[in-house]
This record gives C-alpha cells, structure tokens and sequence, in this order.
C-alpha cells in the first residue's frame, strides 16, 4: 500500500495499433526513466476498454495488446517495480465509471474535444450532430477518469490536447467528493515540455492517422530504408542545409547526445549529403533501437509469457482496486444490509460535518477551505502550487483526534490570517 508521501503516476496507451518511434521518444522512453526514480510509484496500463471506442477489430486490438505490452518489457519496464496491467482485467474500472457518470452533468460531456469535433464534422456536412457518435466516444473522459481516480493518481503525463481529459477528471473527483465525503483525489496533468515531438516521413507529426509513422520494431534493413524515404528538400551535396525544420534533423536530436547533435549541425552546414545524413540518422536511431528489438521478438514470440505478466500485474493492481472500490461502494449506500442502515439520521450526521473542498483559481493556484453544514467558512487555505500540498494538508487535518481539533477550533473562529492558522497547525502537528 502506498503511503501519503508517495507520489503516484499513471499512463496508459490505446491497444489500436502498432508503436512507432514516435510513441517510444515522446511516452515510453520518458515514462520508464521515471518508473525508476525513487519516491515514485508507477501505473502503466494497457487501454484496451478504450481502444473499442474506435476499432471494431476484435484481432487488430488483441495483436496491438500484444506488441504494445512487448514494447514496454523490451524498453526496460520492470513489472516487479510497478504496476503494469490491462485496463480490462480490472472489473472496478467500469464500475466506478458508473459511479462517476452519475454525478457527472451532460454539459460537462457535450464539451469534451473528441465529442465537439464529431458534431462539427456532421455540422459542416449537413448530418444530424450526434451520427455515427456512439455512447462510447460521448463517454470516454468517464472512463478516462476512472482509470486515474481508481488509483488516486497524482500526475498524469499528457500532451497539451489531452490536458481537458485531466480537468475533467478533477471535476468528477470533486463532485463526488461533495457529495459523498473525500474519497477521490483530483489528478494534475504533467507537460513535459522537453519531451520531443517526432516529425514522421513526410514531415508531419508522426502518427498513424497520417499513416507517416516508423514502426519502433521493423527488421532493421527495412528501418533504413523507411529513413531514406523521409522527405528532404533539393539541396545538392556541398550545399550548406538548414536543420530549421528539417524532419531529418529532429528526428536525429531524438536519440542523439548533445554532442552527436552539435555534430550533425556542422555537417549541415558544411554540406552534406542528404543519403549520407540518411545514413547517420539510420545508424544512430539503430544503435539505441537494435538491444531491444530481440527482447520484443522473444516477447511476440511468446505470448502466453506476455498474458502471464499482465495478469499477475492485474493482480497487484486489483489488490489496491478492490478494497478502494468497497469504500466507494460503502460510500454511495450499495451496503450490506445487515450494516448500519444509511437513513436519514445517517444522512444528517454525514451532512452536519465540515466538509473540505479543494479546488483550483483561475490564477493556476491550488487552494482548499473547510466550510461547515450550513455553509460558513470554518477555514480558508492559502495558495498552493499543486495539488499534492493542500491534499497532503487536508489528510494532516482528517487525521487529527478530538482533543486536536479542540485545541485548532479557536485558530478557525479568530480574526488571523490563513498562513498564521496553518503555521500553528504545523506547530501542533
């Protein structure tokens, strides 16, 4: 079981096709660099739940499933170290769905990205707005957030287009939170700003959508020759080259050491030729590639080893999932009945609690207060600048026993600010 001061990451990939070196430089490289930093506690899973959203292929995402999960064993992830499962070997996921769809309003939904840009699609070619959109894609930042929340994630590693998904999930956290006491908590989205953007071959960012990708695993003579394939311009041999956009030259940046990369930047310079910068490019992405495309191909190669692995992380996974899963069933009132019934003196002592809601300004700070049943401002916290620091003293303050409580009640009720409160608060703790 994690402790309070562990920080949790979670990153997931849909099981729709194949990894490319577009995949491996901007999210599993970076994410098995962090998986081995100390303090860090890390969930990598398999969004195959997702992946229905848009394939209909049923052998198309149970291959994917397979070559995805071998990517990240032969990048060096370490099941024993994290938490490495299938999205779909874990029932609570769905089921918190659920629970979080019911307190989740439409309006919410109607604005996600993917869903908006469906309807202006049918818009501009005159359909009705909702065809070919499914529940499924209407649905998808529910499970989104219910991926993260089931593990109480901290951070999430996304690129900018997904930053809504990770406020989305906030919203949900903090609305079940308001109702139901504070259960979940409210992920934060993490840039990483020096994470590359690979450019594909003919320019544009590398993806499958544009069919423009590397596959991270081809043998390694058809590699070379998807590399001399990438686009360049016309410029002869001798002709100084620009490495200002050029795909070739990013592309190479990727994997290069500082270096290596000042090199190529002098060879441009000076000249060089496209099929010999071609070359280059090809030997140094092959150098970092080549030591695990044979652990790949014994992983392919051995699928019941790969389901093995995945299970056992399902596993591991489902140890933390199912007990957190009858705290939020317990929570809502799906209880037994034999328990303590959930009536209406029940509903009033919950409610006559102070209730802390944590929440975030539009200056980008983090901030909670403790307001009481009707309302009144018990306490209001200064800013944060991440979520963790207020969680962490909302947590401090839940702990506390009624003697404490006694002793920071007049803090609450005095005319100091909210820096000398919590000051105080640290001194008694």
């Amino acid at each position: 079981m994690s402790s309070d001061s562990t920080v949790r990451f979670l990153t997931g990939i849909t099981t729709t096709g194949t990894p490319h070196l577009g995949n491996f430089v901007g999210a599993i490289r970076p994410a098995v660099a962090a998986s081995k930093t100390p303090g860090i506690e890390s969930y990598y899973f398999l969004a195959d739940y997702h992946a229905l959203i848009k394939c209909d292929e049923p052998a198309r995402i149970q291959r994917s499933t397979l070559e995805i999960a071998a990517t990240w064993l032969a990048a060096g992830l370490d099941p024993d170290t994290v938490y490495f499962y299938r999205q779909s070997d874990i029932p609570e996921i769905p089921e918190l769905t659920w629970l979080l769809t019911c307190v989740t309003g439409k309006g919410v939904l109607n604005r996600a990205h993917a869903y908006k840009a469906s309807v202006d699609k049918n818009a501009a070619a005159g359909n009705d707005p909702d065809a070919d959109v499914t529940a499924g894609l209407f649905m998808y930042p529910v499970l989104m957030a219910a991926d993260i929340l089931m593990f109480r994630s901290h951070k999430i590693p996304v690129g900018r287009d997904q930053i809504q998904h990770i406020e989305m999930a906030r919203d949900m956290a903090a609305s079940f939170n308001h109702l139901y006491g504070e259960h979940l908590v409210p992920p934060e989205a993490v840039i990483d700003e020096s994470v590359a953007t690979l450019p594909g071959l003919d320019g544009r960012k590398m993806s499958k959508s544009y069919d423009n990708t590397i596959p991270l695993f081809v043998p390694r003579e058809q590699m070379r020759k998807l590399i001399m394939g990438i686009v360049t311009d016309s410029r002869a041999p001798g002709e100084a080259k620009d490495t200002e956009g050029s795909a070739l030259f990013q592309l190479y940046q990727a994997f290069a050491t500082p270096a290596e990369t000042a090199s190529l930047r002098q060879a441009y310079a000076d000249g060089i030729a496209w099929g010999d910068a071609k070359q280059q490019v090809f030997e140094r992405i092959d150098r970092e590639i080549a030591p695990m495309r044979d652990k790949y191909q014994a992983m392919v190669d051995n699928p019941a080893e790969v389901e093995r692995i995945l299970l056992a992380g399902a596993d591991k996974a489902r140890a933390l999932a199912r007990p957190f899963m009858a705290e939020l069933r317990h929570a809502v009132g799906l209880r037994n009945l034999g328990s303590r019934a959930a009536g209406a003196a029940d509903k009033a002592a919950r409610v006559a609690l102070p209730v802390f809601k944590q929440y975030r300004e539009a200056d980008g700070k983090f901030y909670f207060k403790l307001v009481d049943a009707g309302g009144t401002l018990l306490l209001q916290s200064p800013a944060f600048d991440s979520p963790r620091e207020p969680g962490q003293l909302i947590a401090r303050l839940k702990s506390l026993d009624e003697a404490a409580i006694a002793q920071i009640t007049p803090w609450w009720q005095s005319e100091a600010t909210p820096q000398s409160v919590l000051r105080q608060f640290a001194d008694a703790a």
